[in-house]
């Protein structure tokens, strides 16, 4: 499917600026990554070959007594007797971090956190878990809440601008008052709150960051829709009796996207800031689940171990840089004054 002439000097005036290109081609490839980190960190092997058969444990669980054990309960393939039994009878391919996120590393040479060693290559935070499959874990869960999160707020705040500008008169004014009352509301202390009565999870979190997210593109929209209502194209629709929501969504929502999406990044890496200040009070995702606001607060509470706080501030700011950095390439793509060299 080929291009229109827009459309391609949009993706050319995207691709001429190169940190903006580049950076949306690293978050993307690392994203992508993370969304295979049980390839990557796990503590079971991809593929066990027992007695001329194969197992997958990343996909299925098998007991002890398949691979000769004694017990009926789920395989600990870095139990030694487990491996020696496997490897008797046997093979087995590991990915390259013999870790997940929640594995705990009980033989360390150090008390936890214990520092970056060749079996722990980012060390280990005060549970004993390796720290680079945590970050890996941590990654896919913070970008794909971010990314959730930025969907749902757009269609919500979309649908609300673009009602809000068409109709405009006493719907205008009335979706305005609102908007009023509802952005003067202390909506971090509201988060803590509901965080506090009710036990988080993701779904929940991103339930509660919706309610406030929502109205971030709703001035945009309105205002790109209040500007358009009265355009030559539109009185013509309307006379013609083409009805208000195929005039809406069809004829005017394409040409006041265009503010709209620039705005994207900057609801995305909120969105990310956001879960992980409630990771970081304690307020977020479940114990125990990958997350960078909790490594955060492990840095603070430790700070003899140094490389928690290191490795958390530089994922993120590294995750944020490049997403402030496709926001600048996007803005650039739908600048009609921009011209690719």
């Amino acid at each position: 499917m080929s291009l229109s002439a827009i459309n391609r000097r949009r993706y050319q005036n995207f691709k001429a600026n190169k940190r903006g290109y580049w950076s949306m081609i690293f978050f993307v490839g690392l994203f992508v990554l993370s969304l295979c980190a049980e390839f990557i960190a796990n503590d079971k092997p991809l593929l066990v070959s027992y007695k001329d058969q194969f197992y997958f444990p990343t996909f299925v669980t098998y007991p002890e007594t398949d691979f000769g054990g004694d017990f009926e309960t789920a395989t600990d393939y870095r139990d030694p007797f487990v491996a020696e039994l496997i490897e008797e009878d046997g093979w087995q391919i590991w990915p390259p971090i013999r870790y997940s996120y929640t594995t705990i590393n009980y033989d360390l040479k150090s008390p936890a956190p214990s520092p970056p060693d060749s079996e722990n290559w980012l060390g280990t935070d005060d549970q004993g878990r390796d720290v680079l499959a945590r970050v890996i874990y941590g990654y896919r869960i913070s970008v794909a809440f971010g990314l959730i999160l930025t969907i749902f707020s757009s269609i919500i705040g979309v649908s609300a601008g673009a009602v809000q500008g068409y109709f405009g008169g006493w719907t205008d004014l009335i979706f305005q008052r609102l908007l009023e009352i509802w952005g003067g509301m202390p909506s971090l202390y509201i988060l803590i709150i509901l965080a506090s009565l009710i036990e988080p999870t993701f779904v929940i979190l991103l339930v509660l960051l919706l309610l406030f997210s929502w109205p971030s593109l709703v001035g945009v929209v309105r205002a790109e829709f209040l500007r358009s209502r009265n355009f030559d194209y539109v009185r013509a629709a309307r006379a013609l009796g083409v009805r208000d929501s195929v005039i809406m969504f069809k004829h005017l929502l394409p040409n006041s996207m265009v503010s709209a999406l620039t705005f994207l990044p900057f609801i995305l890496t909120g969105s990310i800031v956001s879960l992980t200040s409630l990771d970081f009070l304690g307020l977020g995702l479940p114990p125990g689940s990958a997350s960078l606001g909790e490594m955060l607060a492990q840095g603070k509470a430790n700070l003899q171990a140094p490389w928690l706080g290191i490795t958390a501030f530089l994922t993120l700011s590294i995750m944020l840089t490049l997403a402030f950095f496709m926001q600048e390439g996007i803005r650039d793509a739908f600048d009609p004054r921009k011209t690719f060299q």
